[in-house]
């Protein structure tokens, strides 16, 4: 999950190319992974698997099923937690990142907790693992929103799943587009459209690249890229914000959330229902 941080840039809302979201979201997580996983390791904890700022677990939500036994892919894995969390269920858990960094924190947590989680870097529109390679694929927070082609990376994730594996993902909202990205009030009042897909760029006014991308797609687009690729829906949650709970996580916090959802989390397996 992201609470990027706009340095000095200009924003625009326009088309992206797969390449250009690529090789800016990689290099700007290298650049952020330290004070991410500074400011919210301990709240994501080393062995641990949260589905977003609202601090829903997976023990909670039970998207994925039981993991014990079960060959298991984390799509955007930053430093593993998930993964690490899923190893400690029984399950045989791997990573995937875009980021060098964060699977340098990866590997130290690894070392730290003794729970490892082996790890590669790539990216998701180009799954680097034999077809129906794994039971279960999951991404929390990680990887979709930063793809420009979400269809090859859907896709992907339906060649390396078994038949009826399961699939399991975090997004923020889709309905939260419609709003500013701040934490107060100001968050509260829908200022553009929900159905404006163009994506979120930062262009660094220094060198005038990319440096950050983030992709909108309504809660339609999510349901028929899925269909489209064979996926049954399971699970559509949408966590409330728990009592008490005073975290501010870039545009999340109580705030806002106690009047509209934050976080979209998306179940599925791989052919039809029943199966």
């Amino acid at each position: 999950m992201s609470d990027h941080r706009p340095q000095r840039v200009r924003v625009e809302r326009r088309p992206v190319s797969e390449s250009e979201s690529r090789h800016a979201n990689g290099p700007d997580w290298d650049r952020y992974a330290d004070e991410y996983q500074s400011t919210h390791g301990e709240f994501l904890g080393d062995i641990g698997f949260v589905w977003g700022p609202e601090g829903l677990t997976e023990e909670e939500a039970g998207v994925l099923g039981d993991v014990r036994d079960r060959d298991v892919l984390e799509v955007g894995s930053g430093a593993g937690q998930c993964s690490r969390w899923v190893r400690t269920q029984g399950g045989r858990a791997v990573g995937l990142d875009l980021s060098h960094r964060q699977l340098q924190h990866s590997r130290r947590i690894d070392l730290e907790t003794g729970v490892v989680v082996p790890s590669v870097r790539g990216t998701a529109t180009a799954l680097p693992f034999a077809d129906g390679s794994f039971d279960v694929v999951f991404s929390s927070f990680g990887a979709l929103q930063f793809v420009s082609d979400l269809d090859r990376a859907v896709a992907e994730t339906a060649r390396v799943l078994r038949p009826g594996g399961r699939y399991a993902f975090s997004i923020t909202h889709p309905t939260r587009w419609m709003f500013p990205d701040h934490p107060g009030e100001e968050g509260l009042t829908a200022t553009q459209s929900y159905w404006d897909r163009r994506p979120y760029v930062e262009i660094d006014d220094a060198s005038g690249e990319v440096s950050y991308v983030e992709h909108h797609r309504t809660l339609g687009d999510w349901v028929r890229v899925l269909a489209d690729h064979g996926f049954t829906i399971t699970d559509l949650l949408e966590p409330t914000w728990p009592e008490g709970h005073d975290r501010v996580w870039g545009g999340w916090s109580e705030v806002r959330g106690r009047f509209t959802p934050g976080t979209a989390i998306f179940g599925a397996r791989r052919g039809p229902a029943g199966v």
